[in-house]
Order: structure tokens, then sequence, then C-alpha cells
């Protein structure tokens, strides 16, 4: 009897044994093949791989979680988090995933709670910083606070963590702002520039008695360092503090502008409070421009004029409405009024000279001498020595526009205006082989850009 019971026994184990052992050895070789396919973020395979592993080898609970950053990184946010619900445990790795997968799919509230899940049991910066993230997006400036604060108790050398803490306190608390972006320059020497202009602004709002004019400066900083969002909390704070601050309309106008709203209603709105205020004007002739409504445009910036008659910045302003008009006359002369309010300033010469030489208007008399005069107060502006070059050529002297285009591309390789002129240039002298190639060169360089549009027209033009 015992004899049969172990003759039974075997016949079970030999029995389990072929159809367990194809299983194992199935799901190990799905797992080979999977980070194999991982590692040559071939993720479409991995996850497939990665899947299959885990239904065979139902003990390593950890695969599901590897499918589910698998797919998350093949961009398929819904099936990773299916394989995530799997998982019996998540790493640091597979939470800050697992969010992110419902971050893709543009579900906050179901991301937060993630993430936030995460948390329980991973003190982790990286997920506080998605977290951030989330709340950015939100625009809960107060809860991004919150994350970025428990982020950088865990980091304390993440610089941009640092320097977003500092963006947000400037709206928030603008006493604790500067410490932070101070703090984040030392860590990243290239956000020096941008730091500075906070700095400057923080700045010059302590000095500034009316608590909503504070947040008018600090919102335009960060209009100025792109974070046109929280420019626009710094504006409805000043709106806030005084219903009345015309400029905080306008500037709420601007910044809705900005982040693709109309924001045509904030600057009636400005208008309506202070019709005598240059900035109000100013910012309205802005949006006008870019509506193309050029008759309107250039009365708001005569308006600006009239109430601002020094400032150079109207007439040139004035000079380009009157452009986009078809007056000529009209407009060169806005531009010589921008010089004589402004003789030493560079600017307003090779605004003039470009004028002149971008319409073929008084080159010889006005646009050069203007030219000439804008290289001699700034030497070592690339603006200013391309404009001489693009006088030179539309006034026929090849040899000089070739000159000095190719000594600004020399000294600013990085200028494409001036690339183009130098093809332009080319063009003009005859050299089609040499013009080709300058401006081949821009539109690979600047695929999407102004520059790169530009010169691609050119070569449709000339090289069909």
């Amino acid at each position: 009897m015992l004899i049969i019971k172990k003759s039974v026994l075997l016949t079970i184990s030999a029995l389990l044994a072929a159809i367990i052992l194809p299983i194992i050895f199935n799901g190990y070789s799905d797992l080979r093949r999977a980070e194999v396919d991982f590692a040559a973020q071939n993720y479409a395979n991995a996850t497939e791989s990665f899947e299959q592993a885990a239904r065979l080898l139902i003990w390593r609970g950890d695969l599901w979680e590897k499918a589910g950053i698998a797919a998350a990184l093949n961009k398929n946010p819904t099936a990773a988090i299916e394989y995530f619900t799997h998982a019996s445990s998540l790493s640091k790795e597979g939470w800050a995933w697992f969010g992110s997968s419902y971050l893709y799919l543009g579900d906050h509230e179901l991301a937060i709670a993630t993430l936030e899940q995460g948390l329980q049991f991973y003190d982790s910066a990286d997920l506080y910083s998605l977290l951030a993230h989330v709340y950015r997006q939100q625009k809960n400036w107060d809860a991004e606070r919150g994350a970025l604060e428990h982020q950088l108790f865990l980091a304390t050398g993440d610089a941009f963590g640092r320097y977003r803490l500092g963006q947000l306190l400037m709206v928030l608390d603008p006493e604790l702002a500067l410490p932070n972006l101070m703090r984040a320059a030392s860590l990243d020497p290239e956000m020096d520039s941008a730091v500075h202009t906070l700095r400057a602004a923080l700045n010059l709002s302590a000095t500034q008695p009316d608590k909503s004019q504070k947040m008018v400066t600090i919102g335009r900083a960060l209009g100025l360092v792109q974070d046109w969002d929280l420019a626009i909390a710094a504006f409805e704070k000043a709106i806030e503090l005084n219903p009345e601050n015309a400029e905080a309309w306008a500037w709420l106008g601007e910044a809705k502008q900005q982040t693709d709203l109309v924001g045509l209603a904030e600057l009636d709105r400005a208008v309506t409070l202070d019709s005598t205020s240059v900035v109000v004007r100013a910012l309205r002739g802005l949006y006008w421009s870019r509506q193309k409504n050029y008759s309107r445009m250039l009365s708001e910036y005569l308006l600006a004029a009239k109430y601002e008659p020094a400032n150079p910045v109207w007439q040139a302003e004035i000079g380009n409405a009157q452009f986009n008009l078809g007056d000529l006359v009209a407009a060169l002369a806005a531009y010589q009024h921008a010089t004589e309010l402004a003789p030493r300033d560079s600017k307003y010469w090779r605004l003039l000279t470009v004028f002149c030489a971008e319409n073929g208007v008084r080159l010889e008399d006005v646009g050069l001498p203007a030219a000439e005069k804008a290289v001699q107060l700034a030497p070592e502006d690339p603006l200013a020595l391309d404009a001489l070059g693009w006088s030179y050529l539309s006034s026929g002297r090849y040899a000089n526009a070739e000159q000095t285009l190719l000594n600004v591309i020399k000294r600013f390789p990085d200028h494409l205006p001036a690339h183009i002129h130098l093809g332009m240039t080319y063009l003009a002298q005859g050299n089609r082989a040499a013009a080709f190639d300058k401006l081949k060169y821009v539109h690979s360089v600047d695929v999407d850009g102004v520059y790169g549009e530009y010169a691609n027209q050119l070569l449709i033009q000339y090289f069909p």
C-alpha cells in the first residue's frame, strides 16, 4: 500500500513538474526578453513581455510595476495605470509613474490622490516635485508652495525648485522670496539673469508705499521671465488690493493675451479708470497691433505721445503703425522724430535705418547716415552692425555689405538676421551657390522660428 502511495506521489510530482517547470521557464524567458527590450528602449515589446512574465511568475509582484513603467514610457498611460493597480506594492519610481500617468491623461485629482498615497510610503523629493507640478497646472499656488517646501526640505540642492519657490513667494509672501532666489542663482549660475530681473523688481517694490502697485511691479517682472500665469496672479492680487488701479487692469489684460486669453475686457476697464495713462494706452496699442488693427493702434500711440511727448518709444510705435497703414511719409517723420528725442540712443537710429532699408526710402541722405550713427553709438551691438550691412545692401553697395555682414557673423555667429542679409547680398551679386548655403543654414538651425521661416520663403522664391 505504501509503495502504491509513493508511486502516486511520484506520478503527481512528475505531472506537476511537467506543467509548472515550462511555465517557470517561459516566465523567466519573457522576463529576460523584457529586460533586453527595456534597455533598448523598445518599450512596447517590453510592456508585453513584462505582463506575460507577471502572469506566469505570480510570486513576482514587482513585474506588474515594471510593466506599468514600460507602458508609461511608451506613452500608454491607460495601460500603465491598469498594471500599477495589479502590483502588490510600488517603489518610489512606481508611484511617480503611477501619478504621472493620471497627469498625462489630464486627471489632476487622481494624480494628486495617487502621489499623496505614494507619499504615505515614501518621503520622496521626487514625489513632492511631481505634486508641486500638478498644483502648478491647477494654478493652486498655496498648495504648490507647500509641496515645494517639502521637496526642498528633502533636496536642498534643487536649483529649479528653489527658484520656483522664490517666484511663488514674490506673490504669496514677498519678504521671503529673495533668499530663495539668491540660493537658486548660487546653485545654478544660468539662473543669474532671471534672478537679477526678479531681484530688481523686489527691491523696487520695497520702495513703493502702495501695496497694489507693489504687486504690479512684481507681476511685470514675472512676465519678463515668462511666467505669465503667476504674473496674472500678481495682477489679480493688485486689483484685489485696489480695484481702481488702471495699470493693474491693463497689465492683467496683457498677461491674459500672453496665455492665449483675450484680455480686451481688462484693457477696456483700464481705460475707463484712467484714460490718460500712457501705460494703459501703450498696452492697448500693443493689443490692436496683434489684431492687425493698425488704425486703432495708431490712435492709442498718438494719445500716448500726447500725454508723454518727450518719450521716443511712442514715436517709434507711431512710425510702425503708419508703416503698416502704408503712409511711408508719416512713418519716416515719426522715426526721425524718435531720433530727435533720443539722439544718443542707438536703438532709434537703428529703427530709422531698418525702415529706410526695408522700404528703399531716403537711403542716401537718411538711411545710411542713420546706420553709421547707430554703429557709432553702439559699436558692439550686432543689431546696429547688421542694420549697417543691410543699408549697404539696399543702396547697392554689395562689396561693403558683404564685408560688413561677414564681420558681424564672425563676431556674432548666432545673429541669424546677418546670415539672411548676407545670403541676400550673395543673390544680388549673382553668387547663387553661396546664397543657397547661407539660407539653408538659417533654415536648418531655426526650423520653427521666424528667421528659419523667412529663409525658407527665400529658398522657395529663388531656388524653386
